[in-house]
């Protein structure tokens, strides 16, 4: 995540949060630390697993105090082990202590979908098929969540409503069935954008390839079913599963040979990677 990308869109919501945290002022803080005082903290990683969020964590730190230096010892992608240090922090006490909770809670949210991620995409080597988040985020931690799978080896989904078209049951319900669907969508929406519309049967995917859809998401179908569905669709449309997924029951969608697997699981189900800063001290 570069300077841009953080100035244009992660700023305001890391404020946000900080502002959550701090609504008048730190009271544990200015009560034990009532003028500057320089210090430095460690961060340290308690259990295994992959890093994500090292630049949204410095952030916290330097919105709060534009001179506070941070210093990582790993990269995001990396993985990371119980005990390792992985960065410092160097500033004004009361900055340390202030910011403390929000980056790490950033830190941890996102290594955490990170490790998940990676653990689910290590078990589609060697296939085509590409491992895609959903809209499934926490409110206002879509652009964190979403770059954190992408560090953990998984590809992104449309990023919001804006972004792509995905006709879903209840939109098929809306137009009046899965024909209608593709063919309003196909007049309303710019000939650029492609076309995605869910189905649950084979008999709606047929329906969906005459109609001219670009892509069918296989949602909770059997194995069975999505494996004549990869068929029924070749050199006619893409394919994804979805329905679900996690890391426990996702092997046995690896051999159906769709294009793509979505997994609502690696934002709303990741637990987070247990991170902590330690040995905080005057310097």
């Amino acid at each position: 995540m570069n300077d841009i990308t953080m100035k244009m869109n992660a700023d305001e919501l890391i404020l946000q949060a900080l502002r959550e945290d701090i609504t008048s002022e730190d009271i544990t803080t200015n009560s034990v630390m009532p003028c500057y005082k320089a210090g430095e903290v460690e961060l340290i990683c308690k259990q295994d697993g992959i890093i994500a969020g090292l630049e949204v964590f410095k952030r916290v730190f330097l919105l709060l105090d534009e001179k506070t230096e941070v210093v990582f010892y790993c990269k995001d992608g990396d993985s990371v082990k119980k005990g390792e240090k992985i960065g410092l922090v160097h500033g004004d006490i009361r900055v340390l202590l202030s910011g403390e909770r929000t980056a790490l809670n950033y830190l941890q949210r996102m290594s955490g979908i990170a490790t998940y991620t990676r653990a689910i995409a290590d078990l589609l080597k060697g296939t085509k098929t590409k491992l895609l988040d959903t809209r499934k985020t926490t409110p206002n931690m879509r652009i964190f969540e979403k770059y954190a799978v992408k560090v953990g080896g998984g590809y992104n989904h449309r990023y919001n409503l804006s972004d792509g078209i995905l006709l879903k049951d209840n939109h098929i319900g809306a137009a009046g069935g899965v024909k209608e669907a593709v063919m309003m969508a196909k007049e309303y929406a710019p000939f650029v954008r492609k076309i995605e519309i869910e189905v649950e049967n084979l008999d709606m995917l047929k329906e969906a390839l005459e109609a001219g859809a670009d892509i069918i998401m296989l949602d909770n179908m059997s194995v069975d079913d999505m494996k004549k569905a990869v068929e029924l669709c070749a050199g006619k449309a893409e394919t994804e599963c979805s329905g679900n997924v996690t890391k426990e029951n996702v092997a046995r969608l690896v051999d159906i040979g769709v294009d793509y697997i979505s997994s609502g699981a690696l934002t709303h189900s990741a637990p987070i990677l247990d991170l902590s800063l330690k040995n905080l001290h005057a310097v």
